[in-house]
Protein backbone atom coordinates (compact mmCIF):
# COMPACT_ATOMS: atom_id res chain seq x y z
CA UNK A 1 0.00 0.00 0.00
CA UNK A 2 1.14 3.27 -0.55
CA UNK A 3 2.13 5.80 2.13
CA UNK A 4 -0.26 8.14 3.85
CA UNK A 5 1.56 11.46 4.74
CA UNK A 6 -0.71 13.56 7.48
CA UNK A 7 1.30 16.59 8.24
CA UNK A 8 4.70 16.08 7.58
CA UNK A 9 7.28 17.56 5.13
CA UNK A 10 9.23 14.62 3.53
CA UNK A 11 11.98 14.67 0.77
CA UNK A 12 -3.62 2.46 -15.15
CA UNK A 13 -10.79 3.35 -22.34
CA UNK A 14 -12.27 0.44 -21.72
CA UNK A 15 -10.38 -1.41 -24.38
CA UNK A 16 -8.48 1.41 -25.50
CA UNK A 17 -5.34 3.96 -24.14
CA UNK A 18 -7.11 7.21 -22.63
CA UNK A 19 -4.94 9.90 -23.01
CA UNK A 20 -4.57 13.29 -21.64
CA UNK A 21 -5.50 16.21 -24.44
CA UNK A 22 -4.44 20.06 -23.98
CA UNK A 23 -6.74 22.24 -25.43
CA UNK A 24 -5.91 26.02 -26.02
CA UNK A 25 -8.50 27.96 -24.58
CA UNK A 26 -9.70 31.73 -25.98
CA UNK A 27 -10.75 34.78 -23.25
CA UNK A 28 -11.90 33.98 -20.12
CA UNK A 29 -15.71 35.73 -19.96
CA UNK A 30 -16.06 37.36 -16.82
CA UNK A 31 -17.21 35.37 -13.75
CA UNK A 32 -21.22 34.88 -13.30
CA UNK A 33 -22.89 35.14 -9.89
CA UNK A 34 -22.70 33.53 -7.79
CA UNK A 35 -34.87 -1.90 -12.47
CA UNK A 36 -35.31 -3.80 -10.00
CA UNK A 37 -32.97 -4.63 -6.90
CA UNK A 38 -33.21 -7.53 -4.50
CA UNK A 39 -31.99 -5.82 -1.51
CA UNK A 40 -30.78 -6.80 1.85
CA UNK A 41 -33.14 -5.78 5.34
CA UNK A 42 -30.86 -2.83 6.33
CA UNK A 43 -28.80 -2.71 9.40
CA UNK A 44 -29.69 -1.29 12.21
CA UNK A 45 -28.39 2.91 12.13
CA UNK A 46 -24.88 3.93 13.34
CA UNK A 47 -23.70 7.45 14.29
CA UNK A 48 -22.17 9.11 11.23
CA UNK A 49 -18.42 9.46 10.85
CA UNK A 50 -16.34 12.56 11.29
CA UNK A 51 -15.31 12.73 8.00
CA UNK A 52 -17.20 11.69 4.56
CA UNK A 53 -15.84 11.78 0.41
CA UNK A 54 -17.95 14.25 -1.18
CA UNK A 55 -15.97 13.84 -4.07
CA UNK A 56 -13.36 11.09 -5.40
CA UNK A 57 -11.37 10.12 -8.58
CA UNK A 58 -9.24 6.79 -9.05
CA UNK A 59 -5.33 7.66 -9.86
CA UNK A 60 -4.57 5.86 -13.05
CA UNK A 61 -1.03 6.86 -14.21
CA UNK A 62 2.09 9.07 -14.44
CA UNK A 63 1.77 12.00 -16.86
CA UNK A 64 4.76 11.74 -18.76
CA UNK A 65 4.07 13.54 -22.24
CA UNK A 66 3.69 17.12 -21.00
CA UNK A 67 5.63 17.58 -17.61
CA UNK A 68 3.54 20.05 -15.46
CA UNK A 69 5.44 23.25 -13.75
CA UNK A 70 2.66 25.07 -13.78
CA UNK A 71 -0.86 25.53 -11.88
CA UNK A 72 -3.09 22.68 -12.08
CA UNK A 73 -6.87 24.20 -11.50
CA UNK A 74 -9.03 20.98 -11.12
CA UNK A 75 -12.49 21.19 -11.18
CA UNK A 76 -14.55 18.61 -9.36
CA UNK A 77 -18.41 18.21 -8.35
CA UNK A 78 -19.48 17.74 -4.90
CA UNK A 79 -22.29 14.61 -3.86
CA UNK A 80 -22.41 16.10 -0.40
CA UNK A 81 -21.50 19.34 1.81
CA UNK A 82 -20.23 20.37 5.04
CA UNK A 83 -18.61 22.90 7.28
CA UNK A 84 -15.29 22.05 6.78
CA UNK A 85 -13.24 20.42 3.63
CA UNK A 86 -9.89 18.84 3.21
CA UNK A 87 -8.45 17.39 0.19
CA UNK A 88 -6.55 14.39 -0.15
CA UNK A 89 -3.44 14.61 -3.12
CA UNK A 90 -1.20 11.73 -4.43
CA UNK A 91 2.13 11.32 -6.09
CA UNK A 92 1.47 7.04 -6.38
CA UNK A 93 2.65 7.38 -10.30
CA UNK A 94 5.10 9.60 -9.60
CA UNK A 95 8.61 8.61 -10.47
CA UNK A 96 10.23 10.81 -7.85
CA UNK A 97 9.38 13.28 -5.04
CA UNK A 98 7.08 15.93 -6.13
CA UNK A 99 7.23 19.31 -4.61
CA UNK A 100 3.55 20.89 -3.78
CA UNK A 101 4.56 24.38 -3.53
CA UNK A 102 0.71 26.12 -3.02
CA UNK A 103 -2.52 24.09 -2.96
CA UNK A 104 -5.88 25.82 -2.47
CA UNK A 105 -9.51 25.37 -2.65
CA UNK A 106 -12.57 27.52 -3.50
CA UNK A 107 -15.85 27.34 -4.52
CA UNK A 108 -16.35 27.69 -7.96
CA UNK A 109 -18.44 30.94 -9.19
CA UNK A 110 -19.89 28.84 -11.44
CA UNK A 111 -21.81 25.98 -10.12
CA UNK A 112 -21.34 23.50 -13.27
CA UNK A 113 -24.12 20.75 -14.30
CA UNK A 114 -26.83 20.58 -11.38
CA UNK A 115 -29.50 17.65 -10.64
CA UNK A 116 -32.27 20.20 -11.64
CA UNK A 117 -31.11 20.20 -15.15
CA UNK A 118 -29.17 23.26 -14.64
CA UNK A 119 -26.02 24.23 -16.36
CA UNK A 120 -23.70 26.55 -15.42
CA UNK A 121 -19.82 25.65 -16.89
CA UNK A 122 -17.28 26.62 -14.48
CA UNK A 123 -14.56 28.41 -16.34
CA UNK A 124 -11.91 28.80 -13.42
CA UNK A 125 -13.04 31.89 -11.73
CA UNK A 126 -12.97 31.65 -8.04
CA UNK A 127 -16.30 32.84 -5.64
CA UNK A 128 -14.56 36.03 -3.49
CA UNK A 129 -13.60 35.11 0.03
CA UNK A 130 -13.78 31.61 -0.68
CA UNK A 131 -10.24 30.94 -1.53
CA UNK A 132 -8.24 29.09 1.85
CA UNK A 133 -4.77 28.07 1.14
CA UNK A 134 -4.47 24.15 2.29
CA UNK A 135 -1.91 23.28 4.62
CA UNK A 136 -0.20 19.77 5.86
CA UNK A 137 0.62 20.12 9.09
CA UNK A 138 0.53 23.46 9.48
CA UNK A 139 2.94 23.54 5.95
CA UNK A 140 1.88 24.85 2.71
CA UNK A 141 4.67 23.85 1.39
CA UNK A 142 5.55 20.04 1.18
CA UNK A 143 7.24 17.05 -0.96
CA UNK A 144 4.83 13.95 -1.17
CA UNK A 145 7.47 11.00 -2.36
CA UNK A 146 6.79 8.43 -5.13
CA UNK A 147 3.98 6.16 -4.29
CA UNK A 148 2.74 8.79 -1.60
CA UNK A 149 -0.73 10.33 -0.91
CA UNK A 150 -1.09 13.44 1.21
CA UNK A 151 -4.35 14.67 3.64
CA UNK A 152 -4.68 18.37 3.83
CA UNK A 153 -5.60 19.55 7.23
CA UNK A 154 -9.26 20.66 7.45
CA UNK A 155 -9.74 24.08 6.07
CA UNK A 156 -12.35 26.58 7.31
CA UNK A 157 -15.07 26.54 4.22
CA UNK A 158 -18.56 25.88 3.98
CA UNK A 159 -18.81 23.60 0.72
CA UNK A 160 -22.31 22.74 -0.37
CA UNK A 161 -24.17 20.20 -1.92
CA UNK A 162 -24.14 19.47 -5.95
CA UNK A 163 -22.14 22.32 -6.57
CA UNK A 164 -18.46 22.90 -8.72
CA UNK A 165 -15.24 22.70 -6.49
CA UNK A 166 -11.78 24.52 -7.54
CA UNK A 167 -8.57 22.62 -5.91
CA UNK A 168 -5.54 24.27 -7.37
CA UNK A 169 -1.87 22.56 -7.31
CA UNK A 170 1.27 24.38 -7.72
CA UNK A 171 4.34 22.65 -8.43
CA UNK A 172 7.23 25.00 -8.86
CA UNK A 173 9.63 21.94 -10.08
CA UNK A 174 8.51 20.38 -12.98
CA UNK A 175 8.11 16.55 -11.96
CA UNK A 176 8.61 13.54 -14.29
CA UNK A 177 5.31 12.49 -14.41
CA UNK A 178 2.15 13.41 -12.21
CA UNK A 179 -0.62 11.44 -11.62
CA UNK A 180 -4.04 11.86 -12.61
CA UNK A 181 -6.95 9.99 -13.77
CA UNK A 182 -8.06 10.13 -17.32
CA UNK A 183 -11.43 11.00 -19.16
CA UNK A 184 -13.24 12.50 -16.08
CA UNK A 185 -16.33 14.27 -17.99
CA UNK A 186 -14.84 17.84 -17.00
CA UNK A 187 -12.79 20.37 -18.05
CA UNK A 188 -10.18 21.62 -15.37
CA UNK A 189 -7.52 24.62 -16.30
CA UNK A 190 -4.01 25.07 -16.63
CA UNK A 191 -1.93 28.19 -16.06
CA UNK A 192 1.50 27.28 -18.84
CA UNK A 193 3.26 29.96 -16.93
CA UNK A 194 6.19 29.26 -14.29
CA UNK A 195 4.37 31.62 -11.55
CA UNK A 196 2.21 30.57 -8.79
CA UNK A 197 -1.42 31.03 -9.58
CA UNK A 198 -3.21 28.72 -7.52
CA UNK A 199 -4.29 31.77 -5.38
CA UNK A 200 -6.32 33.80 -8.00
CA UNK A 201 -9.67 34.40 -7.93
CA UNK A 202 -9.20 34.87 -11.43
CA UNK A 203 -9.29 32.77 -14.46
CA UNK A 204 -7.22 35.21 -16.47
CA UNK A 205 -4.01 33.21 -16.38
CA UNK A 206 -5.37 29.45 -16.59
CA UNK A 207 -5.47 29.89 -20.60
CA UNK A 208 -5.38 25.95 -21.70
CA UNK A 209 -7.80 23.24 -20.38
CA UNK A 210 -7.15 19.57 -19.23
CA UNK A 211 -9.20 16.87 -19.75
CA UNK A 212 -7.79 15.10 -16.85
CA UNK A 213 -7.80 15.58 -12.75
CA UNK A 214 -4.20 15.93 -11.86
CA UNK A 215 -2.64 14.89 -8.10
CA UNK A 216 -6.25 15.11 -6.45
CA UNK A 217 -8.04 11.83 -5.40
CA UNK A 218 -10.57 13.18 -2.56
CA UNK A 219 -12.03 16.02 -1.56
CA UNK A 220 -13.97 15.34 2.13
CA UNK A 221 -16.20 17.01 4.21
CA UNK A 222 -17.10 17.39 7.97
CA UNK A 223 -20.47 16.19 9.34
CA UNK A 224 -21.70 13.83 6.70
CA UNK A 225 -23.54 10.56 7.21
CA UNK A 226 -20.82 8.41 5.46
CA UNK A 227 -19.72 7.46 2.11
CA UNK A 228 -20.65 4.82 -0.70
CA UNK A 229 -18.41 3.92 -3.01
CA UNK A 230 -18.93 3.05 -6.74
CA UNK A 231 -15.72 0.72 -7.58
CA UNK A 232 -15.97 -0.04 -11.48
CA UNK A 233 -15.00 1.19 -15.27
CA UNK A 234 -15.53 3.12 -17.71
CA UNK A 235 -19.74 2.84 -17.19
CA UNK A 236 -18.89 4.07 -13.58
CA UNK A 237 -16.64 6.65 -14.75
CA UNK A 238 -18.90 8.15 -17.26
CA UNK A 239 -18.20 7.14 -20.59
CA UNK A 240 -20.60 7.91 -22.28
CA UNK A 241 -22.77 10.44 -20.75
CA UNK A 242 -22.57 14.20 -21.25
CA UNK A 243 -19.36 15.72 -20.53
CA UNK A 244 -19.29 18.77 -17.48
CA UNK A 245 -23.51 17.58 -17.11
CA UNK A 246 -22.47 15.65 -14.22
CA UNK A 247 -24.87 12.22 -15.42
CA UNK A 248 -22.83 9.80 -14.26
CA UNK A 249 -24.62 7.17 -12.48
CA UNK A 250 -22.87 7.81 -9.25
CA UNK A 251 -23.63 11.40 -9.43
CA UNK A 252 -27.13 10.05 -9.92
CA UNK A 253 -27.16 7.88 -7.38
CA UNK A 254 -26.34 10.95 -5.20
CA UNK A 255 -29.48 12.56 -6.59
CA UNK A 256 -31.42 9.62 -5.51
CA UNK A 257 -30.42 10.10 -2.21
CA UNK A 258 -30.43 13.64 -1.58
CA UNK A 259 -33.88 13.59 -2.92
CA UNK A 260 -35.29 10.61 -1.33
CA UNK A 261 -35.84 9.61 2.68
CA UNK A 262 -33.08 7.81 3.01
CA UNK A 263 -29.88 9.73 4.34
CA UNK A 264 -27.75 11.97 1.61
CA UNK A 265 -24.74 9.45 1.65
CA UNK A 266 -21.55 11.38 -0.42
CA UNK A 267 -21.03 8.67 -3.21
CA UNK A 268 -17.07 8.10 -4.68
CA UNK A 269 -16.81 7.41 -8.11
CA UNK A 270 -13.69 5.43 -8.31
CA UNK A 271 -14.13 4.22 -11.99
CA UNK A 272 -11.28 3.92 -14.14
CA UNK A 273 -11.62 3.14 -18.47
CA UNK A 274 -10.68 -0.11 -18.74
CA UNK A 275 -10.09 -1.57 -15.30
CA UNK A 276 -10.03 -5.27 -14.76
CA UNK A 277 -10.82 -7.25 -11.62
CA UNK A 278 -8.08 -9.75 -12.36
CA UNK A 279 -5.00 -8.41 -14.34
CA UNK A 280 -3.65 -4.92 -14.26
CA UNK A 281 -3.71 -3.07 -17.56
CA UNK A 282 -1.33 -3.57 -20.18
CA UNK A 283 -0.63 -7.23 -18.06
CA UNK A 284 1.69 -8.63 -17.61
CA UNK A 285 3.71 -5.70 -17.15
CA UNK A 286 2.13 -2.85 -16.05
CA UNK A 287 3.12 0.66 -17.38
CA UNK A 288 3.09 4.36 -15.06
CA UNK A 289 2.04 5.55 -18.26
CA UNK A 290 -1.06 2.97 -18.49
CA UNK A 291 -4.77 4.89 -18.12
CA UNK A 292 -6.62 1.75 -17.55
CA UNK A 293 -4.66 1.37 -14.27
CA UNK A 294 -4.29 -1.33 -11.43
CA UNK A 295 -6.60 -4.43 -11.42
CA UNK A 296 -9.30 -3.98 -8.68
CA UNK A 297 -7.76 -6.11 -6.91
CA UNK A 298 -4.47 -4.37 -6.38
CA UNK A 299 -5.76 -0.87 -6.14
CA UNK A 300 -9.04 -1.74 -3.44
CA UNK A 301 -7.18 -0.90 -0.38
CA UNK A 302 -6.37 2.78 -1.36
CA UNK A 303 -9.24 3.33 -3.59
CA UNK A 304 -12.25 2.05 -1.41
CA UNK A 305 -10.97 1.27 2.25
CA UNK A 306 -9.06 4.19 2.38
CA UNK A 307 -12.09 6.19 1.19
CA UNK A 308 -13.22 8.06 4.29
CA UNK A 309 -16.26 6.95 5.77
CA UNK A 310 -16.68 4.38 3.37
CA UNK A 311 -19.81 2.22 4.48
CA UNK A 312 -21.02 0.36 1.70
CA UNK A 313 -19.22 -0.90 -1.80
CA UNK A 314 -21.24 -1.16 -5.00
CA UNK A 315 -19.16 -3.25 -6.81
CA UNK A 316 -19.97 -2.85 -10.86
CA UNK A 317 -16.96 -4.99 -12.83
CA UNK A 318 -16.01 -7.96 -14.83
CA UNK A 319 -16.81 -6.77 -18.77
CA UNK A 320 -13.13 -6.32 -19.16
CA UNK A 321 -11.90 -9.21 -17.72
CA UNK A 322 -13.96 -11.07 -20.11
CA UNK A 323 -13.22 -8.81 -23.27
CA UNK A 324 -9.45 -7.74 -22.74
CA UNK A 325 -6.47 -9.80 -23.88
CA UNK A 326 -5.90 -12.47 -22.45
CA UNK A 327 -9.18 -12.78 -21.62
CA UNK A 328 -11.24 -15.14 -19.24
CA UNK A 329 -12.75 -17.67 -20.78
CA UNK A 330 -13.55 -19.49 -17.03
CA UNK A 331 -16.56 -17.82 -15.39
CA UNK A 332 -15.44 -19.28 -11.85
CA UNK A 333 -12.09 -16.89 -11.63
CA UNK A 334 -14.39 -13.92 -11.99
CA UNK A 335 -16.87 -14.53 -9.73
CA UNK A 336 -14.01 -15.57 -7.44
CA UNK A 337 -12.19 -12.32 -7.89
CA UNK A 338 -15.65 -10.64 -7.22
CA UNK A 339 -16.15 -12.46 -4.17
CA UNK A 340 -12.17 -11.68 -2.99
CA UNK A 341 -13.37 -8.03 -3.30
CA UNK A 342 -16.41 -8.70 -1.43
CA UNK A 343 -14.93 -10.23 1.15
CA UNK A 344 -12.04 -7.74 1.69
CA UNK A 345 -14.45 -5.01 1.96
CA UNK A 346 -17.10 -6.66 4.54
CA UNK A 347 -14.16 -7.06 6.51
CA UNK A 348 -13.74 -3.69 7.17
CA UNK A 349 -17.22 -3.60 7.90
CA UNK A 350 -18.41 -2.23 4.55
CA UNK A 351 -21.88 -3.87 3.36
CA UNK A 352 -22.00 -4.49 -0.39
CA UNK A 353 -24.09 -4.21 -3.53
CA UNK A 354 -22.95 -6.31 -6.64
CA UNK A 355 -23.97 -5.70 -9.82
CA UNK A 356 -24.62 -7.61 -12.82
CA UNK A 357 -22.67 -7.13 -15.76
CA UNK A 358 -24.67 -4.77 -18.64
CA UNK A 359 -24.93 -6.06 -22.24
CA UNK A 360 -22.81 -5.43 -24.87
CA UNK A 361 -23.53 -7.29 -28.28
CA UNK A 362 -22.58 -4.65 -31.23
CA UNK A 363 -19.51 -3.93 -29.32
CA UNK A 364 -16.00 -4.89 -31.45
CA UNK A 365 -15.06 -7.74 -29.44
CA UNK A 366 -18.42 -8.94 -28.45
CA UNK A 367 -19.10 -12.93 -29.56
CA UNK A 368 -21.63 -15.38 -28.29
CA UNK A 369 -19.28 -17.47 -26.46
CA UNK A 370 -17.74 -14.42 -24.14
CA UNK A 371 -21.17 -13.04 -23.61
CA UNK A 372 -21.54 -16.92 -22.23
CA UNK A 373 -19.30 -16.00 -19.33
CA UNK A 374 -21.25 -13.02 -18.49
CA UNK A 375 -24.11 -14.80 -18.25
CA UNK A 376 -22.73 -17.66 -16.20
CA UNK A 377 -21.29 -14.31 -14.01
CA UNK A 378 -24.68 -12.51 -14.12
CA UNK A 379 -26.87 -16.13 -12.47
CA UNK A 380 -23.90 -16.42 -9.77
CA UNK A 381 -24.76 -12.44 -9.03
CA UNK A 382 -28.40 -12.76 -8.82
CA UNK A 383 -28.06 -15.37 -6.70
CA UNK A 384 -26.28 -13.34 -4.26
CA UNK A 385 -22.64 -14.37 -5.02
CA UNK A 386 -22.73 -17.69 -2.75
CA UNK A 387 -23.08 -15.48 -0.05
CA UNK A 388 -21.11 -12.25 -0.82
CA UNK A 389 -23.35 -9.42 -0.92
CA UNK A 390 -25.27 -7.79 0.94
CA UNK A 391 -27.85 -6.67 -2.04
CA UNK A 392 -28.01 -7.17 -5.65
CA UNK A 393 -28.50 -4.47 -8.29
CA UNK A 394 -29.84 -6.16 -11.57
CA UNK A 395 -27.92 -3.36 -14.17
CA UNK A 396 -28.24 -6.06 -16.88
CA UNK A 397 -31.80 -6.27 -16.61
CA UNK A 398 -32.09 -2.38 -16.37
CA UNK A 399 -30.45 -1.82 -19.47
CA UNK A 400 -30.99 -4.99 -22.02
CA UNK A 401 -33.27 -4.57 -24.99
CA UNK A 402 -36.27 -6.44 -24.57
CA UNK A 403 -36.13 -7.85 -27.51
CA UNK A 404 -32.43 -9.29 -27.79
CA UNK A 405 -31.41 -8.99 -24.54
CA UNK A 406 -27.96 -9.92 -25.73
CA UNK A 407 -28.12 -6.05 -26.51
CA UNK A 408 -28.65 -2.49 -25.05
CA UNK A 409 -31.78 -0.73 -25.21
CA UNK A 410 -31.64 1.47 -28.34
CA UNK A 411 -32.79 4.15 -26.14
CA UNK A 412 -30.07 3.60 -23.17
CA UNK A 413 -27.04 3.06 -25.76
CA UNK A 414 -24.28 5.82 -26.13
CA UNK A 415 -23.68 4.50 -29.45
CA UNK A 416 -20.97 2.24 -29.08
CA UNK A 417 -23.89 -0.54 -28.03
CA UNK A 418 -21.27 -1.23 -24.46
CA UNK A 419 -21.56 1.78 -22.96
CA UNK A 420 -24.89 3.79 -22.03
CA UNK A 421 -25.83 7.45 -22.70
CA UNK A 422 -27.20 9.55 -19.64
CA UNK A 423 -30.48 7.97 -19.83
CA UNK A 424 -28.76 4.54 -19.40
CA UNK A 425 -27.40 6.25 -16.68
CA UNK A 426 -30.05 7.11 -14.86
CA UNK A 427 -32.07 3.78 -15.19
CA UNK A 428 -28.50 2.15 -13.35
CA UNK A 429 -29.07 4.62 -10.91
CA UNK A 430 -32.46 3.86 -10.36
CA UNK A 431 -31.78 0.30 -10.26
CA UNK A 432 -29.83 0.60 -7.09
CA UNK A 433 -31.42 -0.57 -3.83
CA UNK A 434 -31.43 2.41 -1.19
CA UNK A 435 -32.69 0.23 1.62
CA UNK A 436 -29.39 -1.64 1.27
CA UNK A 437 -27.26 1.17 1.66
Amino acid sequence: MRRLLTGVVVAASLSTTVTVTWMALGPVPPSAPAVQAVAAVPGPAVPGPDWSTAWAAAPVAGNLKRPLGHTIRNVVHTTIGGPEVRVRLSNRFGTGPVRLGHVTVALSAHTGGRRDGGNDPSDGTAVPGTLRDATFGGRGDVTVPAGGDILSDALPIGVPADTDLLVSVWTPVKPEAATYHADPKQLSFVSPGSLDRAGDLAATAFTAGASAWFYLTAVEVAGGPGTIVALGDSITNGAASTAGRNQRWPDLLAARLAAGPAPDYGVANEGIAGNRILLDAQYPRYRINSSAGRSARARFDDDVLDRAGARTLILFAGINDIMQPPRQTDAGRITAGLAGLAARARAHGLRVVGCTITPWKGWFAYTPERDLVRLRVNTWIRSGGDGAFDAVADFDAALRDPIDPSRINPMLDGGDHLHPNDAGMRALADAVPLAAL
